[in-house]
Protein backbone atom coordinates (compact mmCIF):
# COMPACT_ATOMS: atom_id res chain seq x y z
CA UNK A 1 0.00 0.00 0.00
CA UNK A 2 1.37 3.40 -0.98
CA UNK A 3 2.22 5.70 1.89
CA UNK A 4 0.73 9.19 1.87
CA UNK A 5 1.83 12.00 4.16
CA UNK A 6 -0.86 14.66 4.26
CA UNK A 7 -0.40 18.18 5.61
CA UNK A 8 -3.67 19.31 7.21
CA UNK A 9 -4.42 22.98 7.88
CA UNK A 10 -7.29 24.24 10.05
CA UNK A 11 -8.27 27.89 10.63
CA UNK A 12 -12.08 27.96 10.71
CA UNK A 13 -12.38 29.84 14.02
CA UNK A 14 -9.76 30.80 16.60
CA UNK A 15 -7.21 27.99 16.40
CA UNK A 16 -4.40 28.10 13.87
CA UNK A 17 -3.51 24.44 13.43
CA UNK A 18 -1.39 22.24 11.19
CA UNK A 19 -0.59 18.55 11.27
CA UNK A 20 1.10 15.86 9.23
CA UNK A 21 -0.70 12.51 9.20
CA UNK A 22 0.39 9.25 7.58
CA UNK A 23 -2.34 7.33 5.71
CA UNK A 24 -5.17 9.06 7.55
CA UNK A 25 -4.45 7.40 10.88
CA UNK A 26 -0.93 8.03 12.21
CA UNK A 27 -0.19 11.53 13.50
CA UNK A 28 3.40 12.61 12.96
CA UNK A 29 2.84 16.15 14.25
CA UNK A 30 -0.08 18.16 15.56
CA UNK A 31 0.56 21.85 16.24
CA UNK A 32 -2.23 24.08 17.57
CA UNK A 33 -1.91 27.79 18.29
CA UNK A 34 -4.92 28.85 20.36
CA UNK A 35 -6.29 32.37 20.71
CA UNK A 36 -8.39 31.65 23.80
CA UNK A 37 -6.52 34.12 26.02
CA UNK A 38 -7.19 36.95 23.56
CA UNK A 39 -10.89 36.27 22.97
CA UNK A 40 -11.58 35.64 26.67
CA UNK A 41 -11.27 39.40 27.11
CA UNK A 42 -14.33 39.86 24.86
CA UNK A 43 -16.39 36.91 26.06
CA UNK A 44 -16.25 35.20 22.66
CA UNK A 45 -14.47 35.07 19.32
CA UNK A 46 -14.00 38.40 17.51
CA UNK A 47 -13.68 37.45 13.81
CA UNK A 48 -11.47 40.40 12.81
CA UNK A 49 -9.00 39.73 15.63
CA UNK A 50 -9.03 36.00 14.86
CA UNK A 51 -8.20 36.69 11.20
CA UNK A 52 -5.25 38.90 12.08
CA UNK A 53 -3.84 36.33 14.48
CA UNK A 54 -4.13 33.59 11.85
CA UNK A 55 -2.08 35.75 9.47
CA UNK A 56 0.56 36.24 12.16
CA UNK A 57 0.84 32.58 13.12
CA UNK A 58 0.10 30.33 10.15
CA UNK A 59 3.62 30.32 8.69
CA UNK A 60 5.20 29.38 12.00
CA UNK A 61 2.56 26.74 12.80
CA UNK A 62 2.95 24.99 9.43
CA UNK A 63 6.75 25.16 9.62
CA UNK A 64 6.69 23.61 13.09
CA UNK A 65 4.31 20.84 11.99
CA UNK A 66 6.57 19.94 9.05
CA UNK A 67 9.67 20.04 11.26
CA UNK A 68 8.19 17.82 13.96
CA UNK A 69 7.10 15.34 11.28
CA UNK A 70 10.63 15.15 9.91
CA UNK A 71 9.68 16.94 6.69
CA UNK A 72 11.83 20.01 7.15
CA UNK A 73 13.27 20.75 3.70
CA UNK A 74 11.01 18.08 2.19
CA UNK A 75 7.37 18.11 1.16
CA UNK A 76 4.26 16.06 1.95
CA UNK A 77 2.22 14.21 -0.69
CA UNK A 78 -0.81 16.50 -0.53
CA UNK A 79 -2.34 19.44 1.35
CA UNK A 80 -5.74 19.34 3.01
CA UNK A 81 -7.38 22.51 4.30
CA UNK A 82 -10.67 23.44 5.96
CA UNK A 83 -12.72 25.41 3.43
CA UNK A 84 -15.93 25.63 5.48
CA UNK A 85 -18.09 25.96 7.42
CA UNK A 86 -16.69 28.60 9.75
CA UNK A 87 -15.84 32.28 9.99
CA UNK A 88 -15.13 33.60 6.51
CA UNK A 89 -12.07 35.67 7.44
CA UNK A 90 -10.21 32.90 9.27
CA UNK A 91 -11.21 30.38 6.58
CA UNK A 92 -9.75 32.60 3.86
CA UNK A 93 -6.41 32.76 5.65
CA UNK A 94 -6.09 28.98 5.76
CA UNK A 95 -7.36 28.42 2.23
CA UNK A 96 -5.12 31.11 0.75
CA UNK A 97 -2.06 29.74 2.51
CA UNK A 98 -2.85 26.16 1.45
CA UNK A 99 -3.38 27.20 -2.18
CA UNK A 100 -0.08 29.08 -2.26
CA UNK A 101 1.79 26.20 -0.61
CA UNK A 102 0.26 23.58 -2.91
CA UNK A 103 1.06 25.67 -5.98
CA UNK A 104 4.63 26.35 -4.92
CA UNK A 105 5.29 22.69 -4.07
CA UNK A 106 3.24 21.29 -6.98
CA UNK A 107 1.02 19.26 -4.64
CA UNK A 108 -2.62 18.12 -4.81
CA UNK A 109 -4.96 20.41 -2.84
CA UNK A 110 -8.00 18.99 -1.06
CA UNK A 111 -10.69 21.16 0.48
CA UNK A 112 -12.21 19.60 3.61
CA UNK A 113 -15.54 20.19 5.31
CA UNK A 114 -14.89 21.09 8.95
CA UNK A 115 -17.66 18.78 10.21
CA UNK A 116 -16.23 15.89 8.21
CA UNK A 117 -12.89 16.63 9.84
CA UNK A 118 -14.41 16.19 13.29
CA UNK A 119 -15.87 12.84 12.24
CA UNK A 120 -12.47 11.70 10.93
CA UNK A 121 -10.78 12.57 14.24
CA UNK A 122 -12.12 9.22 15.42
CA UNK A 123 -10.04 7.31 12.87
CA UNK A 124 -6.78 8.58 14.33
CA UNK A 125 -6.86 6.75 17.67
CA UNK A 126 -9.07 3.84 16.65
CA UNK A 127 -7.47 1.61 13.98
CA UNK A 128 -10.44 -0.77 14.22
CA UNK A 129 -13.02 1.89 13.34
CA UNK A 130 -14.36 1.54 9.81
CA UNK A 131 -17.62 2.69 8.22
CA UNK A 132 -20.49 2.18 8.59
CA UNK A 133 -21.08 3.75 11.99
CA UNK A 134 -23.14 6.52 13.57
CA UNK A 135 -21.65 9.81 14.75
CA UNK A 136 -22.79 12.74 16.88
CA UNK A 137 -20.91 15.95 16.08
CA UNK A 138 -21.33 18.57 18.81
CA UNK A 139 -19.32 21.78 18.74
CA UNK A 140 -19.59 25.53 19.12
CA UNK A 141 -21.18 25.95 15.73
CA UNK A 142 -22.67 22.56 14.89
CA UNK A 143 -24.84 19.78 16.26
CA UNK A 144 -25.30 16.92 13.78
CA UNK A 145 -26.43 13.32 14.17
CA UNK A 146 -25.35 11.38 11.11
CA UNK A 147 -24.55 7.96 9.70
CA UNK A 148 -21.13 7.43 8.15
CA UNK A 149 -22.04 5.05 5.33
CA UNK A 150 -18.54 5.04 3.82
CA UNK A 151 -15.46 7.27 3.88
CA UNK A 152 -16.77 10.67 2.81
CA UNK A 153 -20.36 9.44 2.44
CA UNK A 154 -22.84 10.68 5.03
CA UNK A 155 -26.54 10.51 5.78
CA UNK A 156 -27.75 13.37 7.97
CA UNK A 157 -30.36 12.15 10.45
CA UNK A 158 -30.72 15.25 12.59
CA UNK A 159 -29.28 18.69 13.19
CA UNK A 160 -29.91 21.67 15.43
CA UNK A 161 -32.73 23.92 14.33
CA UNK A 162 -31.28 26.98 16.09
CA UNK A 163 -28.34 27.21 18.50
CA UNK A 164 -25.61 24.60 18.47
CA UNK A 165 -24.95 22.86 21.79
CA UNK A 166 -21.54 24.51 22.18
CA UNK A 167 -22.99 27.93 21.43
CA UNK A 168 -25.55 27.43 24.21
CA UNK A 169 -22.75 26.46 26.63
CA UNK A 170 -20.83 29.63 25.76
CA UNK A 171 -23.84 31.92 26.21
CA UNK A 172 -24.97 30.44 29.51
CA UNK A 173 -21.42 30.47 30.89
CA UNK A 174 -21.11 34.14 29.93
CA UNK A 175 -24.32 35.25 31.67
CA UNK A 176 -23.34 33.32 34.80
CA UNK A 177 -19.97 35.05 34.84
CA UNK A 178 -17.96 31.87 34.28
CA UNK A 179 -16.10 33.22 31.26
CA UNK A 180 -15.02 31.90 27.87
CA UNK A 181 -14.84 29.21 26.57
CA UNK A 182 -18.11 28.13 28.12
CA UNK A 183 -17.95 24.36 27.65
CA UNK A 184 -15.03 23.62 30.00
CA UNK A 185 -16.24 26.26 32.49
CA UNK A 186 -19.74 24.74 32.70
CA UNK A 187 -18.30 21.23 32.89
CA UNK A 188 -16.06 22.17 35.82
CA UNK A 189 -18.77 24.03 37.74
CA UNK A 190 -21.33 21.27 37.16
CA UNK A 191 -19.15 18.71 38.95
CA UNK A 192 -19.91 20.53 42.21
CA UNK A 193 -23.65 20.90 41.52
CA UNK A 194 -26.90 18.93 41.58
CA UNK A 195 -28.21 18.17 38.06
CA UNK A 196 -31.72 17.77 39.49
CA UNK A 197 -31.74 21.11 41.32
CA UNK A 198 -33.55 23.05 38.58
CA UNK A 199 -35.95 21.56 36.04
CA UNK A 200 -35.10 22.96 32.62
CA UNK A 201 -36.90 21.96 29.40
CA UNK A 202 -35.56 19.38 26.95
CA UNK A 203 -35.70 20.79 23.43
CA UNK A 204 -36.37 18.75 20.31
CA UNK A 205 -36.61 19.93 16.71
CA UNK A 206 -39.47 19.43 14.30
CA UNK A 207 -38.11 16.10 13.03
CA UNK A 208 -37.52 13.14 15.31
CA UNK A 209 -33.72 13.44 15.33
CA UNK A 210 -33.39 17.23 15.25
CA UNK A 211 -32.25 19.31 18.21
CA UNK A 212 -33.26 22.70 19.60
CA UNK A 213 -31.39 24.57 22.32
CA UNK A 214 -32.72 28.11 22.05
CA UNK A 215 -35.68 27.36 24.33
CA UNK A 216 -33.40 25.86 26.95
CA UNK A 217 -31.11 28.86 26.74
CA UNK A 218 -34.08 31.21 27.25
CA UNK A 219 -35.33 29.13 30.19
CA UNK A 220 -31.98 29.40 31.95
CA UNK A 221 -31.84 33.15 31.33
CA UNK A 222 -35.39 33.56 32.64
CA UNK A 223 -34.51 31.54 35.75
CA UNK A 224 -31.46 33.68 36.46
CA UNK A 225 -33.40 36.92 35.90
CA UNK A 226 -36.23 35.69 38.13
CA UNK A 227 -33.83 34.87 40.95
CA UNK A 228 -32.24 38.30 40.65
CA UNK A 229 -35.60 40.10 40.68
CA UNK A 230 -36.75 38.14 43.74
CA UNK A 231 -33.46 38.65 45.54
CA UNK A 232 -32.88 34.91 45.68
CA UNK A 233 -29.36 33.55 45.70
CA UNK A 234 -28.16 31.67 42.62
CA UNK A 235 -26.24 28.46 43.23
CA UNK A 236 -24.04 28.51 40.14
CA UNK A 237 -22.91 24.85 40.31
CA UNK A 238 -26.56 23.70 40.55
CA UNK A 239 -27.62 25.83 37.58
CA UNK A 240 -24.62 24.67 35.56
CA UNK A 241 -25.28 21.01 36.35
CA UNK A 242 -29.01 21.29 35.61
CA UNK A 243 -28.36 23.08 32.32
CA UNK A 244 -25.67 20.59 31.31
CA UNK A 245 -27.99 17.67 32.12
CA UNK A 246 -30.75 19.16 29.95
CA UNK A 247 -28.38 19.39 26.97
CA UNK A 248 -26.90 15.94 27.48
CA UNK A 249 -30.30 14.28 27.93
CA UNK A 250 -31.44 15.42 24.48
CA UNK A 251 -28.17 14.47 22.80
CA UNK A 252 -28.23 10.99 24.34
CA UNK A 253 -31.95 10.45 23.80
CA UNK A 254 -31.80 11.20 20.07
CA UNK A 255 -28.65 9.13 19.66
CA UNK A 256 -30.12 6.08 21.38
CA UNK A 257 -33.33 6.40 19.39
CA UNK A 258 -31.36 6.43 16.12
CA UNK A 259 -29.19 3.46 17.13
CA UNK A 260 -32.28 1.42 17.91
CA UNK A 261 -33.86 2.27 14.56
CA UNK A 262 -30.82 1.78 12.32
CA UNK A 263 -29.06 -1.00 14.22
CA UNK A 264 -25.52 0.38 14.04
CA UNK A 265 -23.11 -1.38 16.40
CA UNK A 266 -20.54 1.42 16.54
CA UNK A 267 -21.12 5.02 17.61
CA UNK A 268 -18.66 7.92 17.63
CA UNK A 269 -18.81 11.38 19.17
CA UNK A 270 -16.85 14.35 17.84
CA UNK A 271 -16.40 18.11 18.18
CA UNK A 272 -15.51 20.34 21.12
CA UNK A 273 -18.52 19.37 23.26
CA UNK A 274 -17.55 15.69 22.82
CA UNK A 275 -14.95 16.29 25.55
CA UNK A 276 -17.72 17.10 28.05
CA UNK A 277 -17.43 14.63 30.92
CA UNK A 278 -21.17 14.22 31.51
CA UNK A 279 -21.84 13.58 27.81
CA UNK A 280 -19.09 10.96 27.66
CA UNK A 281 -20.33 9.24 30.79
CA UNK A 282 -24.03 9.24 29.89
CA UNK A 283 -23.37 8.16 26.31
CA UNK A 284 -21.11 5.33 27.49
CA UNK A 285 -23.80 4.13 29.87
CA UNK A 286 -26.71 4.35 27.43
CA UNK A 287 -24.90 2.73 24.51
CA UNK A 288 -23.34 0.09 26.75
CA UNK A 289 -26.83 -1.10 27.65
CA UNK A 290 -27.42 -1.64 23.92
CA UNK A 291 -24.05 -3.40 23.42
CA UNK A 292 -22.95 -0.61 21.08
CA UNK A 293 -19.28 0.39 21.15
CA UNK A 294 -18.61 4.07 21.79
CA UNK A 295 -15.64 5.80 20.17
CA UNK A 296 -14.53 9.11 21.67
CA UNK A 297 -11.44 11.09 20.64
CA UNK A 298 -8.98 12.42 23.19
CA UNK A 299 -9.84 16.02 24.17
CA UNK A 300 -7.00 17.40 22.02
CA UNK A 301 -8.65 15.81 18.97
CA UNK A 302 -12.10 17.11 19.96
CA UNK A 303 -10.94 20.69 19.61
CA UNK A 304 -10.20 22.16 16.17
CA UNK A 305 -6.95 20.63 14.89
CA UNK A 306 -5.06 19.93 11.69
CA UNK A 307 -4.82 16.16 12.22
CA UNK A 308 -8.54 15.63 11.65
CA UNK A 309 -8.36 17.69 8.45
CA UNK A 310 -5.37 15.68 7.19
CA UNK A 311 -7.25 12.44 7.91
CA UNK A 312 -10.33 13.58 6.01
CA UNK A 313 -8.16 14.81 3.12
CA UNK A 314 -6.43 11.42 2.88
CA UNK A 315 -9.70 9.58 2.24
CA UNK A 316 -10.74 12.21 -0.29
CA UNK A 317 -7.37 11.83 -2.03
CA UNK A 318 -7.83 8.06 -2.32
CA UNK A 319 -11.05 8.73 -4.23
CA UNK A 320 -9.31 11.21 -6.52
CA UNK A 321 -11.31 14.13 -5.15
CA UNK A 322 -8.86 16.98 -5.75
CA UNK A 323 -10.09 20.54 -5.29
CA UNK A 324 -7.64 22.48 -7.41
CA UNK A 325 -6.53 26.08 -7.05
CA UNK A 326 -10.05 27.43 -7.63
CA UNK A 327 -10.90 26.35 -4.07
CA UNK A 328 -12.59 29.09 -2.04
CA UNK A 329 -13.82 29.56 1.51
CA UNK A 330 -17.51 28.75 2.00
CA UNK A 331 -18.63 29.87 5.49
CA UNK A 332 -21.96 28.00 5.30
CA UNK A 333 -20.62 24.90 3.54
CA UNK A 334 -22.96 21.94 3.88
CA UNK A 335 -21.83 18.40 4.57
CA UNK A 336 -22.61 15.89 1.83
CA UNK A 337 -26.16 14.71 2.43
CA UNK A 338 -27.15 17.82 4.40
CA UNK A 339 -30.05 19.90 3.16
CA UNK A 340 -30.01 23.68 3.44
CA UNK A 341 -32.02 24.95 6.46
Amino acid sequence: MKEYLILGIESSCDETAASVVRNGREVLSNVISSQIDIHTLYGGVVPEIASRKHIERINQVVDQALKEAGLEGKKPDAVGVTCGPGLVGPLLIGVSFAKAYAYAQDLPLIGVNHIEGHVCANYIENPDLEPPFMCLVVSGGHTHLLRVKDYGVYEILGRTMDDAAGEAFDKIARVMGLGYPGGPKIDKAAKEGDPEAVEFPRGHGSDRYDFSFSGLKSAVLNYLNSCEMKGESIVVPDVAASFEKAVVDVLVENSVKAVKEYGDRAFAIAGGVASNSMLRSEMEKALGELNVKLYKPSPILCTDNGAMIASAAYYRLLKGEISGLSLNAVPDLKLAGEMAP
